[in-house]
């Protein structure tokens, strides 16, 4: 549906579910895709560039940063959770470093290759932007402070050209969701509120952040998009 040849894509967190997807999308629209994360599934079909890449060490994410001659899209997907252990705060630090500070430090690493292109950025938000999660303190401030900071960055770099947005998802069948997954009961309680009734695909996120970084959206920034099967209109 899109069309990036010759494009150039940096992809954090790509190495498993959303990221990986994103990553494997925008190889099949024709871009050069960097896939930076933590060793997981991707093999040498996904026609992606691996780095290995701990979003928390600056000088690793400068590293990779210099390692790309030219930048047209940023998408930062890496992220954690630590269900019910989030209330230590140690690992309350850990989860928003990676998650919101470790977005920081790849955006603002990125800036000045992004300034030459014009490129754009999208942010992997979560429906726990808005909504409050018992079990993860760490998740959802961080995953609040994704939206707030993609609106920040949007009103900040528009002057450059840097077009920056997010897309929330809902309940997605990935590694990071498992356990919920494996849980019966949790499971059927948050398909219930969710009108399409079944878990998403890593797939139908990777579509809605190819639309974000085409110029098909090119008066959209500071977009926060659902891509969450009606669980937030509901």
């Amino acid at each position: 549906m899109f069309n990036f040849a010759s494009k150039s894509v940096l992809v954090t967190g790509g190495t498993s579910g959303i990221g990986r997807a994103v990553a494997q999308a925008f190889v099949k629209a024709g871009a050069n895709v960097i896939a930076a994360g933590l060793p997981g599934a991707e093999t040498s079909e996904d026609g992606f560039r691996y780095e290995r890449l701990d979003v928390r060490d600056i000088e690793a994410v400068q590293r990779v940063i210099a390692t790309i001659p030219t930048l047209d899209v940023l998408v930062n997907a890496a992220g954690m959770i630590r269900r019910d252990d989030e209330f230590d705060i140690d690992v309350f630090e850990q989860v928003i470093d990676v998650n919101l500070t470790g977005t920081m430090r790849l955006c603002a690493a990125a800036r000045p290759h992004l300034q030459k292109t014009r490129g754009c950025i999208v942010n992997i938000a979560s429906l726990l932007s808005f909504f409050g999660g018992a079990r993860v303190p760490a998740y959802s401030a961080s995953k609040g402070g994704i939206a707030q900071l993609t609106r920040s960055l949007a009103l900040a770099w528009a002057s450059e050209g840097i077009r920056v947005n997010a897309v929330a998802p809902g309940w997605i069948a990935t590694p990071l969701t498992q356990a919920l997954q494996d849980d019966p009961a949790r499971s059927a309680g948050l398909l219930t509120r969710t009108p399409f009734g079944r878990w998403g695909l890593p797939e139908e996120v990777a579509g809605p952040v190819l639309f974000l970084c085409s110029d098909a959206a090119s008066f959209m920034t500071g977009a926060i998009v659902p891509v969450d099967g009606g669980y937030s209109a509901a």
